[in-house]
């Protein structure tokens, strides 16, 4: 009897995946803006620091909660469409084979064999067939709530850490280059280590996280600018 083949594919990355990068993402480009910003409008040392944790705290509870939501929701469609197959299946069983059916004879099967692949999946596992077949929804790509706010909470922790430490370490006059350079290099790592174990391009990954990091600096850093001028003014 052959032995399957266990097989790992990128898509069982997808949900902790996403929820993960973009909280470091995140965590990493708002921290240090906001530090550059308020550095910016000549704020004390100590000042900067505390904007940064602020910031840290914040920004991790708006993380989880918004992912928690937002996934719920997904969450909460997923269970009202597989409710409604359970009662569909219950109801018109001969109709839901017919359905599959026409799925696989539309994939390319010919009748005769989609039929028996239909009638053989409904003997197994007819609604999860028809969840992953019907409705697109798999194991792998099933909506985890409280996985992706935990994910999405924690990266960004971590994330906005790592500019927060170097805000706390250097000196006041040499925080901003600082700040901004190695918020540079993390977001550039952080893209490329994204695409890598997402299977896309690394440098590309790296330039497009590196490119928006950028504009968000400077933004926020000309927005400072402007504050410290207005009210030296």
């Amino acid at each position: 009897m052959p032995v399957a083949k266990n097989e790992r594919h990128r898509t069982e990355r997808i949900g902790w995946l996403r929820a993960a990068v973009l909280g470091a993402n995140d965590g990493i480009l708002s921290t240090s803006s906001l530090v550059l910003g308020v550095a910016a409008s000549h704020a004390t040392h100590s000042d900067v620091v505390v904007a940064g944790v602020a910031g840290l705290v914040a920004g991790a509870m708006s993380m989880a909660a918004g992912e928690y939501v937002s996934v719920h929701s997904q969450a909460d469609t997923e269970e009202a469409e597989l409710e409604l197959e359970r009662t569909e299946l219950k109801t018109d069983d001969k109709g839901e084979h017919q359905e599959l059916m026409a799925i696989y004879v539309a994939r390319g099967l010919d009748p005769s064999l989609a039929k028996q692949v239909a009638d053989q999946l409904m003997v197994h596992d007819a609604l999860g067939a028809h969840a992953r077949d019907e409705l697109g929804i798999s194991e792998a790509l099933r909506a985890r709530p409280i996985q992706a706010a935990m994910a999405s909470a924690g990266s960004f922790a971590v994330g906005a850490a790592m500019p927060l430490l170097v805000a706390a370490i250097v000196p006041v006059a040499g925080l901003m280059l600082f700040v901004s350079g190695t918020s540079l290099a993390f977001l550039a790592l952080l893209g490329g280590l994204a695409a890598y174990a997402g299977g896309a391009g690394v440098i590309v990954g790296a330039v497009r996280v590196m490119f928006w990091g950028a504009l968000a600096m400077v933004l926020t850093t000309a927005v400072g600018l402007l504050f410290r001028l207005a009210t030296a003014g």
